[in-house]
C-alpha cells in the first residue's frame, strides 16, 4: 500500500475499510485513526478508494458522520468540473431511465443564472427543465436529486403524494433535501471564515 502522505513514518494509526454509501463514487472507504491527530479530519482519493483521516478518540457514530461529511466535500470538489447543458440533458435521460422507467422525457435541460430563490424549475407544457447555476459544485447526488425532482414534474404536477412517491425510488432523496436545507440555513448565518483544506472535528 502506498505511504500515507499525511502521516510521518512511525505515526500510530488504526485503519478500517468498508463499502461506501450508494452513489459515493468510490469502491471502498478506508478510515485511518491517528493518535497524533487531535481535532482535524481530512480525506483524499487513493486509486479506487477514499481514505478518511480522523482522530483516534472518535466514536463510531462520529466516524460515520465525518465520513459522510468528507465524502460530500470530495464530491463537491470533483463536481466543480461543471457539466455542460448537453451533459446535463444526458444525465437527466439516464436518471429517467433508471428511476422512472424512461417515462420522463424533457425536451430541454439547461443551467440558468436567473434562479436565485429555487434550485430548479420545470415547464411541463414545453418539456423544459432549468437548474440553478448555484448547484454547480455541489455533490453529484444533490444535482441528481434536483434533476429527478424536475423530471417527476413532467409526470405529476404539484407536490402531492403521487409526486413524492415517485421520488422514493431515489435512495438519496432525504439526504439531498437535508443538504440543500443546510445550504439555505447557512446562507442566513453571519459570514464565517472558511476552513483551509481540513475540517475541525470539534
Amino acid at each position: 500500500m502506498p505511504a500515507d502522505p499525511l502521516h510521518r513514518a512511525g505515526t500510530p494509526y488504526r485503519s478500517t475499510t468498508s463499502q461506501p454509501p450508494s452513489g459515493s463514487g468510490a469502491s471502498a472507504i478506508e478510515v485511518r485513526r491517528s493518535a497524533r491527530r487531535r481535532r482535524t479530519v481530512s480525506a483524499y482519493r487513493e486509486g479506487d478508494r477514499t481514505v478518511v483521516l480522523i482522530p483516534a478518540r472518535m466514536s463510531e457514530a462520529e466516524e460515520q458522520r465525518w465520513v459522510n461529511v468528507m465524502l460530500d466535500k470530495l464530491a463537491a470538489q470533483e463536481s466543480k468540473r461543471t457539466l455542460g447543458d448537453v451533459e446535463l440533458a444526458e444525465r437527466a435521460r439516464r436518471l429517467s431511465d433508471q428511476y422512472f422507467g424512461g417515462r420522463a422525457r424533457p425536451a430541454s435541460v439547461r443551467w440558468v443564472t436567473n434562479q436565485n430563490t429555487r434550485w430548479g424549475s420545470c415547464t411541463p407544457a414545453e418539456g423544459s427543465i432549468r437548474l440553478s447555476h448555484r448547484l454547480q459544485g455541489m455533490p453529484e447526488y444533490v444535482v441528481d436529486y434536483v434533476l429527478l425532482h424536475e423530471l417527476a414534474h413532467l409526470l405529476v404536477p404539484g407536490h402531492g403524494p403521487r409526486f413524492w412517491e415517485l421520488l422514493t425510488a431515489y435512495p438519496r432523496t432525504e439526504r439531498a433535501r437535508g443538504y440543500l436545507e443546510g445550504v439555505v440555513a447557512a446562507e442566513r448565518l453571519p459570514h464565517v471564515p472558511g476552513a483551509r483544506g481540513e475540517s475541525s472535528a470539534g
